[in-house]
C-alpha cells in the first residue's frame, strides 16, 4: 500500500479557464473511445469517465471546437497506449517487444497509408487522429507532431527498461525523460493548431521559449507526479514518479520527498512567469499566443488533476487538495541543483532575475 501522503494546495499564479464546449467534448471523446475500442473493455470503461475533454477544453479554452475535439481524442489514445502497452500491458516488461510495436505505430502516424497493424485499434485511432492533424495543422505542425511522438516513444521504452529491472534512476535522468515521457510535447503543436496559426522557427526555437517549453512540462510532470502519488503508490506492481526518486537516491521520507517536490515545481513556476513575462514584451503576437496557450496547458493539468476521477479515486479517495494557493513554498531564483536543467536559470536578462512574478505573461486570449 502507498503511504496515503495528504498534499497540500499547491502554487498556482495563472487563472482557470474552459472551452464552453466542454461537457460536449467529453461525450464526443468517449463516442470516439467507442468507435475506434481504444484499449480494452475495462481500460475504455475507465478512460470514459475520467473527463479527458473537459481537460482539453482547458488547454484550449478559447481555441476551435474541433481542434478541442482532438487534442481530447488524442489524449485519450496516449492513455490507450500509456496504460495498456506500458502500464498495464505485458509489453510495458519488454522494451524491445514495445520499442518494436511503438515503431510500427509510429509508422501509421508518418504514412496512414502503410498496411500496417491492419486490424490493431490504436492504429486506426491513429490513422483517424493523423487525418485530422493534417486537415487542421500545417505539413510543418503535422512533422513536428511525428517528431513529438517520437520522442515520447522513445521514453516510454527508458522506462520500461526501469520497469523489467526494477530500478528507479537518479533525479537527473528522471528529470530530463519525463520532460518527454509525460508526454507534453505532443501536445504542443495543437496549441498552435488551436488558434490557426504556425510559429516561426526564429521564435519558437530559440533557446528561451524552448526553455520555457521544458519549464512548463516540468511543471505538468511533477504536478501529475504529486496529484498523482496515491493512484500510482497504491496500485500492485511498480511505478516511477518524482517522489520515489527523492525517496529512494536521496533516502527521503515520503512527507519531505513531498516537500521537496513541491519546493521544486514552485521555483520552476517562478522563474517560468519570469521568463514568460519577458518574452512577452519581446515577442510577437503568435509568441505571445502559444505562451499563453502554455500557461493555459499548465493551469488545465492542475484543475483536471484535482477533479477527475482519474487521481481522486472516489473507491479509495486521494488527500488531494480542492484549490490552489496564490504564493509559493519556495520563491527562489537559484537553479534546483538538476544538471539538465539548470541552465534555465541563466536566460534572463539580470534585471529580469532580480524581480519577482510581477510583470508575468497575460493569460487570457
Amino acid at each position: 500500500m502507498g503511504s496515503g501522503l495528504a498534499v497540500p494546495p499547491i502554487f498556482s499564479p495563472i487563472p482557470p479557464a474552459i472551452h464552453p464546449c466542454h461537457t460536449d467534448a467529453d461525450v464526443q471523446t468517449a463516442a470516439w473511445a467507442e468507435t475506434f475500442r481504444i484499449g480494452s473493455d475495462e481500460l475504455r470503461g475507465r478512460l470514459v469517465t475520467q473527463t479527458i475533454g473537459t481537460f482539453s477544453a482547458r488547454i484550449l479554452p478559447e481555441g476551435r471546437e474541433e481542434v478541442v475535439s482532438l487534442l481530447a481524442d488524442f489524449i485519450l489514445w496516449l492513455f490507450g497506449v500509456d496504460d495498456g502497452h506500458c502500464e498495464e500491458g505485458e509489453l510495458g516488461h519488454r522494451p524491445g517487444d514495445l520499442a518494436g510495436e511503438l515503431h510500427r505505430l509510429l509508422r501509421v502516424a508518418q504514412n496512414p497509408e502503410a498496411p500496417i497493424l491492419l486490424d490493431d485499434p490504436l492504429a486506426a485511432g491513429l490513422r483517424d487522429l493523423r487525418l485530422r492533424v493534417d486537415r487542421y495543422g500545417t505539413a510543418g505542425q503535422a512533422a513536428r507532431w511525428v517528431d513529438a511522438l517520437r520522442e515520447y516513444f522513445f521514453s516510454v521504452v527508458w522506462e520500461a527498461s526501469h520497469r523489467r529491472a526494477g530500478t528507479v534512476p537518479d533525479l537527473d535522468d528522471y528529470t530530463l525523460m519525463r520532460l518527454y515521457d509525460g508526454a507534453t510535447s505532443v501536445v504542443l503543436p495543437m496549441l498552435e493548431m488551436g488558434y490557426g496559426f504556425e510559429l516561426q522557427p526564429h521564435e519558437r526555437d530559440a533557446t528561451a521559449v524552448r526553455a520555457a517549453t521544458e519549464m512548463a512540462s516540468f511543471i505538468i510532470t511533477w504536478d501529475n507526479d504529486i496529484l498523482s502519488h496515491h493512484k500510482e503508490s497504491r496500485a500492485t506492481g511498480y511505478y516511477l514518479n518524482a517522489l520515489r526518486v527523492l525517496e529512494e537516491h536521496d533516502g527521503l521520507s515520503p512527507e519531505k520527498a513531498l516537500e521537496t517536490a513541491i519546493s521544486q515545481r514552485d521555483r520552476v513556476m517562478t522563474l517560468y512567469m519570469r521568463l514568460t513575462g519577458h518574452l512577452s514584451e519581446h515577442g510577437s503576437p503568435q509568441l505571445r499566443q502559444y505562451l499563453r496557450s502554455l500557461g493555459h496547458f499548465i493551469r488545465g493539468a492542475q484543475d483536471w488533476g484535482i477533479t477527475s476521477v482519474r487521481y481522486t479515486t472516489p473507491e479509495d479517495p486521494a488527500d488531494i487538495p480542492s484549490f490552489f494557493r496564490d504564493t509559493p513554498v519556495d520563491d527562489s531564483h537559484e537553479p534546483l541543483g538538476i544538471p539538465v536543467v539548470s541552465w534555465w536559470w541563466d536566460l534572463l536578462p539580470r534585471s529580469s532575475r532580480a524581480g519577482g512574478a510581477a510583470g508575468a505573461a497575460p493569460q487570457t486570449a
